[in-house]
């Protein structure tokens, strides 16, 4: 019997699914994996942990790893990328300017759909890399 990395695979290929879809996936993927890296730091207070976490996962966090990571991504990634940017989502949330919002979508939808077409390592490699981005920030 194969194992996989899903308990509920994808009903469609990933290339087939809806930006908005990958995005919502793609958010709860990067959430986990900065709660993750929270969890790594000596700093345990839960208000410290949230405060930090939400620098990553705000919208003009997750649009500023995007920005940072355009130059290392493939054809593919940022056709990826284009997609999810493009994506009229009906909403834009009161603390976000559309623009920002966008950006965030497509990081998102980048990382959904790396993560559905099973490609862990770059999935890893540009994650760890964004949260780098943030890491860097909080030092200074």
């Amino acid at each position: 019997m194969e194992i996989s990395a899903f308990s509920f695979p994808p009903s469609k290929s990933p290339n087939l699914l809806h930006p908005l879809v990958l995005a919502y996936v793609g958010d709860a993927v990067y959430e986990a994996f900065v709660r993750e890296f929270v969890v790594s730091l000596a700093n345990h207070r839960p208000n410290h942990m949230h405060r930090l976490a939400t620098r990553f996962v705000s919208a003009g966090g997750q649009a500023k790893s995007l920005e940072a990571l355009m130059d290392r991504l493939t054809q593919e990634e940022l056709d990826i990328v284009m997609r999810g940017r493009n994506a009229k989502s009906g909403s834009v949330p009161k603390n976000a300017d559309v623009l920002v919002y966008r950006h965030s979508t497509a990081f998102e939808c980048l990382v959904g759909y790396l993560y559905y077409s099973q490609r862990f390592e770059r999935l890893h490699e540009l994650l760890s890399a964004a949260v780098g981005v943030h890491a860097a920030d909080a030092a200074k």
